[in-house]
């Protein structure tokens, strides 16, 4: 049952999602706006996935007392994993009942929102809280980038995973927009922050900008970008966003007459958070 939603505003944008009788959604806690009263409400530690993809409870696979006990087990590794990405701890599961029910939702910054489809084929990753919601048929998971491209790259060492069929909504800041490396020869550099979403099968990394000389160390310390920048390859959809939390973080500053930047930014910025 395809998930019938619509994108709606401009500069703050929201998603209102229509449910069938029985159809559910998941949402990040606090990504929640409204609903109606024929929706119900729950909150619990995991998402769908818990289940093996929406089987129900206690179905095969069951397997009484220890059936119960993996299935802790699975709920206790979620909530960890999701505990060192910075996640949210818990979901919020509605449901339509006793006919057609509605549902909104939004992110938490100002900026767009897209709806992606999954036909079970091929994964789509997305930057950490850019997750809004999505049906009960797509299945949240939290991936994690090798050691050196985390680190080096900061905001790319945590991802989240969407797998299975259905619609997931994600959110970010600013405008977006889609760019396919294949049509740039096969390669986009990007800041680490700009970074929404990207298909399975393109490959992210993390280079330098530049070598250890003169205007390698300009261009880390004046040019804002630090010393490095995100490396997009492969033939697949992307998406990036015109807003960093971190340009965002420290626009804020500087209108409370906070800002710490001062005049070489970059390397020596000291941003929020």
């Amino acid at each position: 049952m395809t998930l019938r939603q619509n994108i709606v505003g401009t500069a703050m944008q929201m998603a209102v999602v229509s449910l069938q009788p029985g159809q559910s959604v998941y949402c990040e806690a606090g990504k929640f706006l409204f609903k109606t009263a024929n929706v119900t409400m729950e909150t619990r530690l995991s998402g769908p996935s818990n289940n093996g993809g929406g089987q129900p409870q206690g179905g095969a696979g069951g397997g009484g007392m220890g059936g119960m006990l993996r299935q802790a087990m699975g709920t206790a590794m979620q909530v960890g994993q999701r505990v060192l990405a910075g996640e949210s701890l818990a979901f919020q599961h509605f449901t339509s009942t006793g006919g057609e029910g509605t549902v909104g939702f939004a992110g938490v910054l100002p900026g767009e929102m897209r709806a992606l489809e999954l036909d079970g084929n091929r994964a789509w990753f997305a930057e950490k809280d850019a997750f809004v919601a999505a049906e009960s048929t797509v299945n949240f998971g939290i991936a994690w980038q090798g050691g050196r491209t985390g680190f080096s790259g900061g905001e790319g060492f945590v991802l989240e995973k969407f797998t299975g069929h259905g619609t997931v909504v994600i959110a970010g800041a600013g405008n977006f927009i889609d760019l396919n490396p294949a049509d740039f020869g096969g390669r986009i550099e990007v800041d680490t922050g700009c970074i929404v979403a990207f298909e399975e099968g393109i490959q992210y990394g993390v280079q330098r900008i530049g070598g250890l000389n003169r205007q390698g160390m300009m261009n880390a310390v004046f040019g804002g970008e630090g010393l490095s920048l995100a490396t997009l390859e492969g033939d697949g959809r992307v998406i990036l966003q015109s807003l960093t939390i971190e340009g965002l973080a420290n626009a804020l500053k500087k209108a409370q007459g906070g800002d710490k930047q001062g005049p070489t930014g970059g390397l020596f910025s000291t941003h929020a958070g």
